[in-house]
């Protein structure tokens, strides 16, 4: 963020709220050494959205997520599109999650194929 040219008060607040909506809130403080597998995952999330990119491309972002935090992380994706109207493209072999997107396309024998979505919302 410092380096987007964000002063260090305002990048500080934008990462406090980011890392707290992805239960991270206790763990400010807490050095990467001291963060788990999942918890790392997390801080990796939060970058990606407290930069407030147009197109946030992610890889499995909830991969090694136990499904309570990977629901949360999921909802944190699904706020950030539909609240600043960024664009996602997020591969996943989480089919409950997939079927949340607005549309969902699965690799099958080499092809693309579009699936129907659940389009549930959260």
């Amino acid at each position: 963020l410092r380096i987007a040219g964000v002063s260090l008060p305002q990048a500080r607040k934008r990462a406090d709220e980011v890392l707290t909506s992805l239960g991270l809130g206790e763990r400010l403080t807490h050095q990467p050494s001291e963060l788990s597998g999942g918890e790392r995952q997390r801080v990796a999330v939060a970058r990606a959205l407290a930069n407030r990119p147009r197109l946030l491309l992610a890889d499995e972002p909830t991969g090694n997520l136990d499904p309570a935090t990977s629901q949360t992380v999921f909802e944190a994706l699904h706020d950030l599109v539909k609240q600043t109207g960024v664009g996602a493209l997020i591969a996943t072999h989480n089919m409950e999650l997939a079927g949340h997107m607005d549309r969902v396309f699965a690799l099958k024998d080499g092809h693309l194929e579009e699936r129907p979505a659940e389009s549930q919302t959260y």
